[in-house]
C-alpha cells in the first residue's frame, strides 16, 4: 500500500515541477504515514529543492523536542531525509491563533498541488474531529481535540497517559484541504476499518469528517486489506502490484 501510494504521490510531484517549476505539497504525520513518507523521501527523479511543504496540523503547547511533536516528525522523517529546503511548520509553542493566521496566509498565496492525509479512528481529517466545521474558509483553525482522538494518540504510543495529550491543536481546515488539486489519503491497519467504512459507505457528514473527500474529484484513497475489511463487496479493488 505504501509503495503504491508513494509512487502515485511522486508522479504528482514530478508533474507539478515539470509543469510549473515548483510543487506545493501538504504533509500529514502519525504512525499511519511513516512507511509512506519513508518511501516517498527516497523516490527517484524528484528535485526536492523545488518542493514547498506545508504542515497539516500540530498540537498546541508541544515543544519541538517532544517525541509527539509533528514538527519534529516531519523534520526527522521527511524534510531532512528528502532535502526539502522550503517548508512552513506550525509552531505550537507560539500563539496558536497567530500561527494559524501567519502560515495560512503563506498557504493561501498559491494553489496546493497535492495534500497527503489519513483518516483517524474517529473519522477525523487532519485534526478536524467530529462534528467537523465544513464551512470555514480559514486555511488553518484552532480546534479542540475530542476524547477519541486523544485516546488514539495514547494508543499509538505518542503519550504515556490520556492527561498528557494536549486538548487543542492547529489544524488545516476541511475546505482548505479540499482546495488541493489532488489528495492522497493513506489509511492502513484494522483499527481504522470502522472509520473507513463510515466515511466511504456512510453519509457525507461532519460526523464522519473524512467522508467529505468523496466530493473531491481527484482524491485517491490507499487502503490495506485490514483497513478495507469492513467495506462491502464492489466498493474497492485490490491492486495486483
Amino acid at each position: 500500500m505504501s509503495h503504491a501510494a508513494a509512487a502515485h504521490a511522486a508522479g504528482i510531484i514530478r508533474t507539478a515541477i515539470e509543469t510549473r517549476g515548483l510543487a506545493r505539497i501538504v504533509a500529514a504525520t502519525g504512525t499511519s504515514q511513516m512507511d509512506f513518507l519513508d518511501r516517498l523521501a527516497s523516490a527517484s527523479h524528484i528535485d526536492w529543492r523545488r518542493v514547498e511543504l506545508f504542515h497539516l496540523d500540530e498540537y498546541v503547547g508541544i515543544a519541538l523536542d517532544h517525541p509527539a511533536s509533528f514538527r519534529r516528525y516531519l523534520l526527522d522523517r521527511f524534510i531532512n531525509r528528502a532535502g526539502i529546503v522550503r517548508y512552513h511548520l506550525l509552531d505550537g509553542e507560539r500563539d496558536a491563533a497567530r500561527v494559524a493566521e501567519d502560515v495560512g496566509r503563506e498557504l493561501a498565496a498559491s494553489a496546493v498541488d497535492v495534500a497527503f492525509a489519513g483518516i483517524g479512528e474517529n473519522g477525523h481529517l487532519a485534526f478536524n474531529d467530529p462534528p467537523a466545521d465544513f464551512e470555514t474558509e480559514r486555511p488553518y483553525i484552532v480546534v479542540a481535540l475530542d476524547e477519541a482522538c486523544r485516546r488514539q494518540q495514547v494508543g499509538e504510543g505518542w503519550f504515556a497517559t490520556f492527561d498528557d495529550v494536549p486538548t487543542h491543536a492547529i489544524s488545516m481546515s476541511i475546505r482548505q484541504i479540499l482546495k488541493s488539486r489532488e489528495i492522497v489519503c493513506v489509511v492502513p491497519e484494522a483499527r481504522k476499518a470502522a472509520a473507513v467504512k463510515a466515511c466511504i459507505e456512510g453519509e457525507i457528514s461532519p460526523l464522519a469528517p473524512a467522508s467529505i473527500l468523496r466530493t473531491h474529484a481527484n482524491t485517491v484513497l490507499f487502503l490495506d486489506r485490514d483497513s478495507a475489511v469492513g467495506l462491502s463487496s464492489g466498493t474497492w479493488k485490490i491492486d495486483p502490484e
